[in-house]
């Protein structure tokens, strides 16, 4: 697996737990994205990724197994309160 530069952004909780809106990382696929951002950041993190979706390009991501391009966009949207 090739780790390919991509961008991530975070959302409400995931924001407030990394401190910035929006990073850089290497990676192959979401689950070594996943590993690398909560290394970088903790488990509170961590915790957030479970419940959060994941949007690849402005679309829902079907498993950790999604591989990344370079250039890619991962947005991390953890649940929001009210409706």
């Amino acid at each position: 697996m090739t780790a390919s530069a991509v961008t991530i952004r975070y959302f409400a909780g995931a924001k407030a737990a990394v401190g910035t809106a929006e990073e850089t990382a290497r990676a192959g696929d979401l689950a070594e994205l996943k590993a690398i951002v909560t290394e970088r950041h903790g488990h509170e993190l961590e915790r957030i990724l479970k419940s959060s979706t994941l949007l690849v390009n402005g679309l829902a991501a079907r498993g950790d197994d999604a591989a990344l391009s370079e250039g890619d966009t991962v947005e991390i949207l953890p649940p929001f309160a009210g409706g």
